[in-house]
């Protein structure tokens, strides 16, 4: 096997850095958005592979941290409180990253990203879209298979979990917990899925750890900041960054 790095321009690896680091700020201070920022920008110079395979590594170290900023008992706990989403994000995920080159992406990007769009610019709004506590099981399963879905196919899965966090009014650092843990749990299955499909080979690989340095330095520094901000103001955050993230997908299927 090839352990070098793949064949790219001191320019593409250079920006490749630089996007991993903001996108490792920005999940330190809300929590998510880390894969969604990196393929969003990667698909601009990196081939396919290289974008989904580069985001890897970053995102599982990046959600180890999270995860346990709180102590392991306390991630153990989420896991289990959250198990019904867990479950049905761990093993979608696991099927549709078989199918990584046969699913039309722009299709399931369109499908993701106008309902994600179209949930958190109403709650910006101020419309309330809580989840009945009677359908919160159901929730669960649903969302979480959503999210499996999308994510064997494109590495992101977390705007779901998101609008389940949101929807039944999950405090700051709930929410963050839950992430790291559900990110954590599905980056491990989606390295081991894509170790199998090819897309981490040799070069994709050593590329993958490449970032994990700049993505740390990033989720440091962003951490910083979300200490820094109260409940209301970190919601608003999640939002608006759940509106941005929807209508980039969007983008990405009608322009790809």
């Amino acid at each position: 096997m090839d352990w070098t790095l793949p064949e790219l321009s001191l320019l593409a690896l250079t920006a490749a850095l630089a996007v991993t680091g903001f996108a490792g700020f920005v999940k330190g201070a809300v929590g998510f958005a880390m894969p969604m920022i990196m393929i969003s920008a990667f698909s601009g110079f990196l081939t396919p592979h290289q974008a989904l395979a580069g985001l890897i590594l970053p995102t599982l170290v990046t959600n180890l941290t999270q995860a346990l900023r709180d102590g392991l008992p306390t991630a153990v706990a989420t896991a289990r409180h959250y198990h019904r989403f867990v479950i049905a994000t761990l093993v979608l995920l696991l099927v549709s990253a078989q199918f990584v080159e046969l699913i039309p992406q722009t299709l399931f990007l369109v499908l993701l990203g106008l309902p994600i769009t179209v949930f958190a610019a109403l709650q910006l709004a101020g419309r309330k879209l809580a989840l009945r506590l009677e359908h919160r099981h159901r929730a669960e399963w649903v969302l979480g298979a959503i999210g499996g879905l999308y994510g064997g196919v494109s590495g992101v899965w977390g705007p779901p979990l998101l609008v389940y966090l949101l929807s039944v009014g999950t405090d700051k650092a709930e929410t963050v917990r839950v992430q790291g843990v559900i990110f954590l749990l599905g980056a491990i299955t989606l390295l081991g899925a894509h170790l199998g499909t090819g897309v981490l080979d040799g070069p994709n690989l050593i590329f993958s750890a490449l970032l994990v340095l700049p993505a740390l330095a990033g989720q440091t520094l962003g951490q910083a900041l979300q200490d820094r901000l109260d409940q209301a103001r970190f919601r608003r955050w999640t939002q608006v960054l759940l509106v941005l993230t929807g209508l980039n997908l969007v983008r990405q299927a009608l322009f790809a």
